[in-house]
């Protein structure tokens, strides 16, 4: 199981991104998805996630200006990430709880991705 994380990059404050995460491999079923960030610095953070049921909590700091979203059909979530604030400059993980089919068995635990660079800056 892998999960692949696209979408980062250089923006202006105020800007706008959108961040995607799409997992892949002999996947039986995706439970909750979620999206982490880590500044400079700092430990990992909680930015949102969401349920398969599509039900989503976004942190206090992102509320109002970053929304989650996935698309269980194609294995994926998304971060749609608008007015952004040079605060927000981090590295961004998709994080899944994934089961999968092994030889014989299901094996269930939590993917990341391998995180996506975004800058806020002027």
């Amino acid at each position: 199981v892998q999960l692949q994380a696209s979408g980062g990059g250089l923006v202006q404050p105020g800007g706008s991104l959108k961040l995607s995460c799409v997992a892949s491999g002999r996947i039986h079923s995706i439970d909750l998805m979620g999206w982490y960030r880590q500044a400079p610095g700092k430990q990992r953070e909680l930015v949102a996630t969401i349920t398969r049921g599509g039900r989503a909590t976004h942190a206090d700091a992102v509320k109002g200006r970053f929304a989650i979203s996935r698309d269980n059909a194609k294995k994926s979530v998304h971060l749609q990430m608008n007015n952004l604030k040079p605060e927000d400059t981090a590295v961004y993980y998709c994080n899944a709880d994934i089961t999968s089919y092994e030889v014989t068995y299901l094996l269930s635990d939590s993917y990341w991705g391998q995180g996506t660079l975004v800058t806020v800056s002027s």
